[in-house]
């Protein structure tokens, strides 16, 4: 005998979506699946707004208003946005200038649609450096001539008594050419929730990475920034007040001195990353990573 599953495969190969006359024109309500009158037991899916709940829409009065309410809160660095990542903020942000270059939404300003795809499309003439071989390695060779001078007159310089003698270069100038130490600056930037900067009291501008700070901001705006003013005890107590103040309008920042007898500022960097702890409720513990140039304190 023939199991159930084989059953109701041959009656599904028996099923006809629609019925024909003997002229082969098609018969209204007579197919298997023409019929309106539901079967015994079926029934209908109530609609439900539920369907749709991943869609959201805006009014443009409320997206200004958003968009004028996030300009503040993004200027103010003491105001933190909670779910970054669950708010569309590509689309209400304004991209003009030098960041429209290389960018998805500036992709139209930079080449047109019938600069790009339409019949009249044109494309720009390479520069070519020479017409042929000969010309491309007499060009090579006064370039490699050029270069060879220019690296010895940085080189060398002129003695008292006008005799040439080699440079010393300073030893500084060496540092932070490594591709290593900028590798490991982005892994220390990309596994931080939170990245305090350590800053020279002495020197706070001298010190402070305004390219790391760009960064942050640009592309990871998740990521919170705080400035530690180190070493505030070797500079008058005003002087450090007037920097404290100046540094707050960017990213929060605290005045530290590590000492064994009188040491503050230990206190309110605590305070101050339990609350960055409580913005992320979902995680039992924050990440931070101390970035700062070389002897102005990071291990202290």
């Amino acid at each position: 005998g023939r199991d159930k599953a084989t059953v109701k495969r041959l009656q599904l190969y028996r099923t006809k979506s629609v019925k024909r006359d003997r002229d082969g024109k098609i018969i209204e309500g007579k197919g298997d699946l023409t019929n309106n009158t539901p079967e015994a037991g079926a029934g209908r899916t109530q609609p439900n707004r539920k369907w749709f709940g991943n869609t959201r829409v805006v009014e443009q009065k409320q997206l200004e208003t958003f968009r004028e309410e996030m300009a503040k809160v993004s200027s103010d660095p003491y105001a933190v946005l909670l779910k970054q990542r669950k708010l569309p903020t590509a689309l209400f942000t304004d991209i003009t200038g030098k960041e429209l270059q290389g960018t998805k939404l500036g992709l139209l300003q930079n080449e047109t649609f019938e600069d790009t795809f339409s019949k009249k499309h044109w494309r720009k003439r390479p520069k070519i450096v020479a017409e042929g071989i000969a010309a491309l390695a007499k060009s090579a060779l006064e370039q490699s001539d050029g270069f060879e001078e220019k690296e010895f007159q940085r080189r060398s310089s002129v003695g008292a008594n006008g005799e040439f003698k080699d440079m010393t270069s300073d030893v500084v100038f060496d540092k932070g050419q490594s591709k290593r130490i900028w590798g490991e600056l982005h892994k220390v930037v990309d596994s931080s929730d939170v990245i305090l900067q350590v800053l020279d009291a002495r020197d706070p501008m001298g010190t402070r990475c305004l390219w790391l700070e760009s960064h942050i901001k640009r592309e990871c705006p998740h990521k919170h920034v705080v400035l530690i003013l180190n070493k505030a005890d070797l500079v008058p107590q005003w002087v450090a007040a007037a920097w404290l103040n100046l540094l707050s309008k960017d990213f929060p920042t605290v005045a530290f001195h590590s000492s064994i007898t009188n040491s503050y500022g230990k206190g309110t960097l605590i305070n101050l990353l339990r609350q960055f702890g409580k913005l992320h409720a979902d995680r039992k513990s924050i990440s931070c990573g101390l970035v700062g140039y070389p002897n102005v304190g990071k291990s202290s």
